[in-house]
Order: structure tokens, then sequence, then C-alpha cells
């Protein structure tokens, strides 16, 4: 008898498990992901509940919610995720994360001087194709330099030899040598096993895209998404920050 008791009882911690574990839909900008990613298997391990974690581009997200796509919680940049606020929780976003935007070659290639405006600006006129995130797909770093290189007149000379990607992981031009050079956020070029990243473009020109993270007002799943709002704040998302070329916001 005592035996079965354990056994019923031990049903019932199991039962009530599976109850309070959900699966959490995530969209989620492309240079963000790598830190859900990292951080997916302690907080799925800790909680019971399961992520799915979707990425694309800042623009592509944005069409997609405002669609009417379903979802629980969505980090992306908080000028795109403000003309989704009706599809948004009630609390504002929560900052998470900051990245730069670094330059990317293939392993043996020559390395380009991007230390000074002057010599990353030398460096783009003088490469062979340049690739970077296409800005017609909404990316935030394709965007910005689009207009970089307007404002300094090269506009036509880079877009005539560029290589324009529509989201994922630009580097990877580099890498199967469609590209001579890459030029994407940090974090995305680290996620390319290979690709050589020479630093960040210059202090003067730089552009950091802040992630923030933001809950639907249709999730019934408000509980588990504010868990995972934590872990992204605590010291186990730092370091995964570091380790993915990210940084606090």
């Amino acid at each position: 008898m005592r035996i079965q008791r354990l056994l019923t009882a031990l049903a019932c911690v199991l039962t009530t498990a599976a109850v309070q574990s959900t699966e959490l839909k995530l969209l989620s900008a492309g240079a963000f992901k790598p830190v859900l990613l990292a951080l997916q298997p302690a907080f799925e391990q800790r909680t019971g509940h399961r992520l799915v974690i979707d990425n694309d581009t800042a623009g592509g997200l944005q069409k997609r919610i405002a669609g009417g796509e379903a979802f629980d919680a969505v980090f992306s940049s908080p000028a795109s995720l403000q003309p989704l606020a009706a599809r948004l929780a009630s609390e504002p976003p929560v900052p998470l994360a900051k990245v730069a935007i670094g330059v990317a070659v293939k392993p043996g290639s020559p390395a380009p001087d991007v230390a000074t405006v002057e010599a990353f600006r030398a460096a783009l006129l003088s490469a062979r194709s340049v690739a970077y995130i296409d800005p017609a797909s909404g990316g935030s770093s394709g965007i910005y330099l689009d207009r970089l290189f307007e404002r300094w007149g090269i506009a036509p000379q880079v877009r005539a030899k560029a290589i324009l990607v529509p989201g994922g992981l630009v580097a990877q031009k580099v890498m199967d040598g469609s590209a001579e050079i890459a030029i994407h956020q940090i974090s995305e070029i680290l996620a390319v096993p290979g690709a050589v990243l020479i630093g960040p473009i210059p202090a003067e020109v730089q552009n950091y895209t802040v992630y923030s993270g933001a809950a639907s007002a249709s999730s019934a799943n408000t509980a588990a998404v504010k868990e995972l709002f934590l872990m992204l704040q605590g010291a186990e998302a730092v370091e995964a920050l570091k380790a993915k070329g990210m940084e606090t916001p």
C-alpha cells in the first residue's frame, strides 16, 4: 500500500509539472538569437518550459506581427517595436542588449584597415565586393550602412559591388567566396564558424543596435515570459552576451 501511495503521489507531481510547463514562441531579430540559444538549455531545465525560437530581420518581424502572427514574446530594436504597440503587452519593452557593427573576412585573406574613418572608407572603395544586409529587408545594420554610404558620397560605388543579404548571417558570404569583406553586427559575425572578425567599424561612425524584449498582448503564457525576461537580465545573460559579442544595454 505504501508503494502504491508513493506511485500515486509521483504521478500527481508529474501531472502537475506537465500542466504547468508550456511552449513559448519567441520571435527574434537575428543578432539576439544566439543569446537566446545560449540560455535556452538552462531556462528549459530550470522551468520545464520549452522555447521555440524563430528569427527574422527587424523589418520582417514587424510585418509578421502586424499581419497577425501569434507569438509569446518578441526581441527586436525599440524603434521597430513602437508601431506594434497594439499587439504588445502594456508593460514597456525591456532593454536587454546592444551590439556594434563589425567587419569580417575569410581566414587567410588580407585584413583591411578599419581603425579610422578614412581607412574604413578606403577599404570599402578598394574591396572587390562588400556584403551587408539588404536595407529593403528591414535589417537595422543594412539601413544604417546604406545611409552612411550616402552621407560619404560613395553609395553608387559600394552598391555597384554590394552583395545584399535579405536576412541571416552576412559573414557566410566571405566564407563561400561571394564577398571580399562582410559588414554586420558583431554577434552575427561570431555566429559564423571560421569567419575572422577584423574589428568594429570606427567609433565616430559606429551604430549600436539595442535589443529589447516585449510580451505579446494576447499571450496566454505571461508568467513564463516574465520568468524568461528575468533570466535575460541576470548574471547568466551577462556572460552569454559577452560570449556572443554583445553588451548590456
